[in-house]
């Protein structure tokens, strides 16, 4: 009896963990947007710091993140177990800020620039102490950073278990929670030392290491500049699509469409966000100019 009663027991744990399993790599595949607009951004912030300095520098932002979602996981728990109803509200707010987010960088892209900037405030830096003071700048600001993006892929996590108990919900959130800190931060420590990977492999005495080597110098700042764009189209689909979701007419579109379904549901997705995003970036900007009159 005692050992049925085991065997139950660790049948349930094994179906519920398959289940937590399940929606998190649902969640992971929701937030995928997030994720390579937090890896383009949280690779720019650490830009500029000294070589022997950078994954120390991704590390403690690596600490501040994992901070920040032991902040944001229990405070969505308790919003979806006090006010469900509010989650619904949460996420759309949070679509909106993705394609606001999108449509501000796309603004962005059509100002002058000074790519000297980094280089100059560095030289300025006479002392440790101000070495130092440089650095904590830019973890603090990569933190902030990291929280906005946080706070929007655990609401989106949370929109997907939104239906599920406590108990789900806690394991698939804590579950996305770390997994995104150590996949975000791993992959930024490799990309901020891609280059330097590169330089070592070239100065092997190996034909084959010199080229590969070569090659990662070359693709490392290129890698850059295209991990921003398919972190900013991947915006509007993330954000457009949690808009087309919650918008009834909108779903219905995709939901009656018989051919090319994903060629139309992903269309409408960007569309939307493009949208959305200059719409919300329109009304803050006259905000803005209101406020400053």
């Amino acid at each position: 009896m005692a050992s049925s009663q085991f065997f139950a027991l660790f049948d349930d744990i094994a179906t519920l963990l398959d289940d937590v399993a399940a929606m998190t790599k649902v969640a992971t595949q929701k937030t995928a947007g997030v994720l390579g607009d937090d890896l383009a951004l949280n690779a720019q912030q650490v830009s500029g710091v000294s070589a022997n300095r950078e994954l120390p520098v991704v590390y403690a932002v690596a600490k501040g993140s994992f901070i920040n979602k032991v902040i944001l996981v229990p405070s969505a728990l308790l919003i979806s177990a006090l006010v469900p109803a509010a989650i619904t509200p949460l996420l759309i707010i949070g679509g909106l800020y993705l394609c606001f987010e999108g449509a501000e960088k796309i603004l962005h892209s059509f100002e002058k620039h000074d790519d000297h900037k980094i280089t100059e405030d560095l030289l300025k830096i006479k002392t440790e102490e101000e070495l130092l003071a440089f650095e904590k700048g830019k973890i603090k600001g990569a933190i902030r950073t990291d929280f906005i993006l946080s706070a929007e892929i655990v609401v989106i996590s949370l929109g997907v278990v939104a239906e599920k108990n406590l108990l789900e919900r806690t394991l698939v959130l804590s579950s996305i929670g770390i997994f995104m800190t150590i996949a975000v931060y791993g992959l930024v420590a490799l990309i901020v030392k891609l280059d330097d990977i590169g330089f070592y492999l070239n100065a092997k005495k190996s034909v084959a290491a010199k080229y590969f080597g070569l090659g990662l110098i070359k693709v490392a700042p290129k890698l850059m500049k295209s991990l921003s764009w398919i972190g900013l189209i991947a915006m509007f689909l993330v954000g457009g699509g949690i808009l087309v979701h919650g918008v009834p007419v909108l779903h219905n579109i995709i939901h009656h469409a018989e051919s090319y379904k994903t060629l139309i549901e992903n269309g409408l997705n960007f569309v939307t966000g493009l949208v959305s995003g200059f719409v919300v970036l329109g009304v803050v900007l006259l905000v803005k100019k209101l406020l400053k009159k």
